[in-house]
């Protein structure tokens, strides 16, 4: 982010919003075939409309999942969302699966043999970054635009607000001076709700979470907070609008603040550098402003498909560095493996892990104990100092 004054924006999505389902059983189909085979090859897309989900895609795993498996993710996800509503209900949708086994012309290009390393299961550029406005190094307008979603569906799911429905939006503004985010200028929030609550009651209800989440007197002013601008949210989620996997690129990553490279996560094992290697990065760019060597960095890897080295390892500090970026890239490539297995083996990526990344956000969460949002640990540090010395 530049120095000086200005308005940044971020929104986010809540795991009702119609994408983000499709990204939930997308991913749900990936933790299938990595529980059962480490090794599997997934790329899993969903489409949701009324009472309609389609799953579609390539794998190549274990045949003992069958479609009758795959239909009983869908609703197992769409239930623990919470959708029983008329127009999208777990137990009432038409499921139809239309998964078939992965090209073989892809798999001569992506796997090892003889003295061939595994290649990456794609070409693309894949981006990392992490800065200073946040404990957890993320850009604060979608670290907040998360938060705030993520206190209503705790809420929803509790029961302490049985009047929301699972599909909602935010959007936070924040006021920065030179560079640094001083307080909301404006929050927006949409939430789907019962017909017997009105737009006041709404409001309401919303306030003390949107307030418990933002820093103390960080409130945007009374007239640009805005809850439900329409005035009425009743339908929601794929019965208001069609969801499909992989729309939310902006919303899963850094809210715009830093550059994406295209490609998106869910659906996808970590074979497919679109996802593995855009961890790699920000788990590098993380470690490289947690050792103190930037307050904010931003990480390219580039490849080419079936190729297992990667074609270029980029480093911008914005003006930040207190080492030239090329000596902070070089040593990048030092510590860790970039190939596509070096990734996967230094993250621990070959586990059912990913139906938990599907919404709020891939990025700025805290590590769990199976191995989950590996990406985030700061444990590599050291070995970066060590390997700049």
């Amino acid at each position: 982010m530049p120095k000086g004054d200005y308005l940044f924006t971020s929104e986010s999505v809540s795991e009702g919003h119609p994408d983000k389902v499709c990204d939930r059983i997308s991913d749900a189909v990936v933790d299938a075939y990595m529980t059962l085979d480490p090794q599997s090859r997934v790329g899993a897309e969903t489409l949701c409309t009324t009472n309609r989900i389609v799953m579609a895609g390539e794998v190549r795993g274990p045949e003992s999942i069958t479609k009758e498996d795959l239909e009983h993710i869908a609703r197992s996800c769409i239930r623990d969302i919470g959708y029983e509503q008329d127009g999208f209900h777990w137990k009432n949708s038409a499921v139809e699966v239309i998964i078939h086994a992965q090209s073989a012309d892809i798999a001569m290009g992506v796997d090892a043999s003889g003295n061939k390393d595994e290649g990456a299961g794609d070409q693309g550029i894949m981006f990392g970054y992490a800065c200073r406005e946040t404990e957890v190094l993320m850009p604060a307008p979608i670290y907040y635009a998360h938060a705030i979603l993520q206190s209503l569906a705790e809420a929803r799911h509790s029961g302490a607000e049985p009047g929301f429905g699972p599909d909602s939006k935010s959007q936070v503004t924040l006021l920065y001076k030179n560079g640094k985010p001083v307080r909301a200028s404006s929050v927006v929030v949409s939430t789907q709700h019962d017909a017997d609550l009105d737009q006041d009651e709404v409001r309401r209800i919303v306030r003390p979470h949107v307030e418990n989440v933002l820093p103390k007197g960080w409130m945007c002013p009374e007239e640009d907070f805005y809850v439900n601008p329409t005035g009425r949210f009743v339908i929601g989620g794929p019965d208001s609008d069609c969801g499909l996997t992989g729309r939310k690129i902006i919303v899963d990553t850094y809210g715009g603040a830093a550059p994406h490279g295209g490609g998106a996560f869910s659906g996808k094992d970590p074979s497919k550098v679109d996802r593995s290697a855009a961890y790699a990065a920000r788990y590098l760019a993380k470690n490289v402003v947690a050792a103190g060597l930037a307050d904010s960095c931003v990480i390219q890897i580039a490849y080419a498909i079936g190729v297992a080295k990667p074609l270029s390892v980029y480093v911008n500090t914005n003006g930040t560095g207190k080492v030239p970026e090329e000596k902070i890239a070089h040593a990048l490539r030092e510590v860790m493996d970039l190939s596509p297995r070096g990734i996967r083996n230094h993250l621990g990526l070959d586990k059912p892990i990913y139906a938990r990344t599907a919404a709020y956000g891939h990025f700025g969460r805290e590590p769990d104990a199976d191995g989950g949002f590996s990406w985030e640990r700061v444990d590599l540090t050291e070995a970066i100092a060590s390997a700049l010395t």
